[in-house]
């Protein structure tokens, strides 16, 4: 069976921080492949639920987000089948089942057709939950699962029984929440879009205020500028997070049970000229020291991306050497843009750069983000390195790489191949339009 890990959500803004870990530290293998797939419940680790009046009368239903998920997209994966099992909620709060759900004759476990499971995450069951009659505020009980779906290196993918859990509390108190962006592509640079940014309360208690927290990836700039906030710049020297923008705010919006509210002004995003592959996130919270019943919903990733080209590229280079000798046969990468480039979903690098060594040399020295790999496909002779760059690619990018190799045999004209290749084993670069620059020769003593 293969590899089965569990992931649950977390905060929007930690999220948009995945883009700016210093250097890739993991080397795709030499033809990009991956022979691990794995299934993954995607559910919450808390949810809330409001209590009934005290006059009497029932609590609101409020839905809880589920799903499956698989991580290779090399694989089709299909019949998901998610179990749920809410017999842990006894006393504590009511379930109503969808149409996707069947449940047993007790109705407290029920099998819910998720069909095909996609690698990228979204929701496939809305269940809906309620606090119990009596049920107190405090009171706390568990959801379980386990699932099954068909496909991955195996065949059949499954998670154990009971290995993934919510916890259900019943509480009081205001509950803020955002809705779910639809993603845009195709936008041009120069475009300003407007951030779909509403704010309701679906607690049962006023939420006197709330803060927002902004995340804007280096080709997006935060244009709506509001006296309740403070930014910092992807230039600012002071900057929490590099190559972003980071706003926060605090407003004093009073926001009562079952009201949707808006900022002061539509908030409006400019797609930049070096804008590419976007992630704007934003998360609310209510003001002071209250928390919020269910942080679920608080925070959301817009993806945008723009119809923009960034040219990579790499450069060899010529040496010469006697035998013994050690001489510096390195190269350069190049982004000449105009976009940048990152992977701001996984925050992994975007390109791996092979380079295989001139015939009669050996590497007695090699740069800390370059590892050794598999042989030159034919001839197992040739040393093998992929090396990888910062997690995100700026425009005007150069980085040097500054191999040293010694000359065990002067071979004339010895040639070595360096080429610049998608890092997740993509056959290639959809925005890169010149193609023929993204391989170089590094030659020991030419002949000419």
């Amino acid at each position: 069976m293969s590899s089965v890990s569990v992931r649950r959500a977390v905060c929007a803004g930690a999220v948009g921080a995945l883009v700016v870990a210093a250097l890739g530290s993991g080397v795709a293998s030499a033809d990009g492949s991956d022979p691990n797939d794995g299934l993954e419940i995607q559910a919450p680790y808390e949810q809330a639920v409001v209590a009934a009046p005290e006059g009497g009368g029932t609590a609101p239903y409020r839905s809880m987000a589920l799903g499956l998920q698989h991580y290779n997209s090399d694989y089709t994966v299909t019949d998901g089948r998610l179990t749920v099992d809410v017999s842990g909620l006894t006393g504590v709060a009511e379930v109503q089942w969808p149409a996707d759900c069947v449940p047993d004759d007790a109705g407290t476990v029920a099998v819910c057709d998720t069909g095909d499971v996609p690698v990228r995450y979204t929701p496939q069951v809305q269940l809906k939950l309620r606090a119990a009659p009596g049920a107190a505020v405090g009171a706390q009980g568990t959801v379980e699962y386990s699932a099954t779906a068909t496909g991955g290196p195996d065949g059949t993918l499954s998670v154990p029984e009971y290995s993934t859990e919510t916890f259900v509390t019943v509480g009081s108190g205001p509950d803020l929440g955002v809705s779910a962006p639809q993603d845009v592509s195709g936008v041009a640079p120069g475009t300003d879009l407007t951030v779909p940014f509403d704010i309701t309360n679906t607690g049962n208690e006023v939420a006197h205020g709330f803060s927002v927290k902004l995340w804007a990836t280096y080709g997006l700039d935060v244009a709506t500028r509001y006296p309740e906030c403070t930014h910092s710049g992807p230039d600012d020297t002071g900057s929490q997070y590099p190559s972003m923008t980071y706003v926060t705010c605090s407003f004093d919006t009073e926001v009562a049970p079952g009201a949707t509210v808006q900022l002061p002004a539509p908030l409006r995003l400019a797609v930049t000229r070096h804008a590419l592959n976007e992630r704007f996130d934003y998360e609310v919270e209510p003001a002071g020291d209250v928390t919020d019943l269910d942080s679920s919903d608080n925070g959301r990733s817009w993806h945008i991306t723009a119809d923009n080209t960034a040219d990579f590229a790499v450069h060899g280079t010529e040496v010469s050497g006697a035998a013994g000798d050690t001489v510096a046969a390195g190269f350069r990468f190049v982004n000449r843009g105009p976009a940048w480039v990152a992977d701001v979903a996984s925050g992994d690098p975007v390109p791996a750069i092979d380079y295989y060594l001139p015939p009669g040399t050996t590497a007695t020295s090699v740069p800390r983000t370059c590892r050794t790999a598999a042989p030159a496909a034919g001839d197992p002779s040739v040393p093998h390195y992929v090396c990888t760059l910062p997690t995100w690619t700026s425009p005007d990018l150069k980085v040097d790489f500054p191999f040293r190799l010694r000359v065990d045999q002067v071979v004339p004209d010895a040639t070595g191949r360096v080429t610049v290749r998608p890092y997740d084993g993509s056959p290639a670069f959809a925005f890169d339009p010149r193609v023929r620059n993204n391989s170089a020769k590094v030659v020991v003593n030419p002949s000419a």
